[in-house]
């Protein structure tokens, strides 16, 4: 039980609920007591992919947080709100209905690398305290524009011509892009306002919704003493990283923290194994083998 439960998150359900399910899974299977935690929060009210990581997979979170992530939204025009979502209160207004013409020339231009303002209704912490916070207590929350990579954005194919009071996008984006910020930029862009309506995030890292399961599928894997059915291993989260096969000293000496001399591998992170079992996510540098994070297997 020692990778990853990758669940469909429903709407309503916070990361950190989603996170307690699993735990309650674990429980109610009766398996031994294991750290989990997840790979990249989700909001409420978006839906998706969401990564739980399970026992020594936590040691991967981390990377699974500074990963790439792709998202299907839906914009409505006309109205912007305070949390630009579909929860706020309306804040701005426009008759100004785009055409789907602009609309996709507008998410071309904001493609690459963007400044971008995130939303004052967010988790980022603004002297010791949480945005949101702020913004609920009602203070004016004043962020920093923050450096982040749109590295597509498309709008659905299906979408009709003549003014929208809604269309739909398709976002793949680095770590720490707020789809919440790129609607409000794209009905700016197009002289409108808008907010998100609709937020489903489709791959997270290497996940995506084939992979994932809904919380009733879980709870039925943990009733019938099953969950290694539904939980991914370990280096499903490292599929990007080559593997590395080590003798049993060196498995070892790694797992000691001491540095391996010799090996005969590209310079890089590595997925470090003995056998089928993992023993370290790994770095070579020259010859030598360092251990970045180890796992206790």
């Amino acid at each position: 039980m020692h990778g990853w439960i990758i669940l469909d998150k429903p709407l309503g359900l916070g990361s950190t609920q989603a996170v307690s399910a699993v735990k309650r899974a674990l429980r109610a299977g009766g398996y031994p007591r294991l750290k989990v935690g997840h790979g990249g929060t989700l909001d409420p009210l978006a839906s998706g992919v969401l990564p739980v990581a399970v026992g020594e997979a936590t040691k991967l979170a981390g990377r699974m947080l500074d990963s790439d992530k792709i998202y299907r939204f839906t914009i409505c025009f006309g109205a912007q709100t305070d949390t630009l979502d579909a929860e706020g209160r309306v804040v701005a207004e426009s008759a100004v209905r785009p055409m789907a013409a602009a609309l996709a020339a507008a998410a071309a231009a904001l493609s690459g690398p963007i400044d971008q303002l995130p939303p004052a209704y967010s988790a980022l912490k603004v002297d010791g305290a949480r945005a949101y916070d702020l913004a609920r207590a009602g203070a004016e929350v004043v962020l920093a524009p923050r450096r982040v990579t749109i590295h597509a954005l498309t709008l659905d194919p299906g979408t009709p011509d003549g003014p929208l009071d809604q269309a739909s996008f398709t976002a793949h984006v680095s770590k720490g892009t707020y789809i919440r910020s790129l609607a409000r930029d794209l009905a700016q862009a197009v002289g409108t306002v808008g907010h998100v309506t609709m937020l489903r995030r489709i791959k997270a890292g290497p996940f995506g919704l084939d992979h994932a399961i809904s919380l009733d599928k879980l709870a039925d894997a943990a009733m019938a003493h099953a969950l290694e059915d539904v939980c991914l291993p370990l280096r499903a989260g490292l599929d990007d990283i080559p593997a590395l096969s080590l003798t049993p000293d060196q498995a070892g000496l790694l797992r000691s923290g001491q540095v391996v001399v010799g090996i005969a591998a590209p310079d890089g992170q590595c997925f470090a194994m003995l056998g089928d079992t993992p023993v370290a996510l790994a770095e070579v540098e020259g010859n030598r083998l360092k251990v970045v994070r180890g796992f206790n297997l």
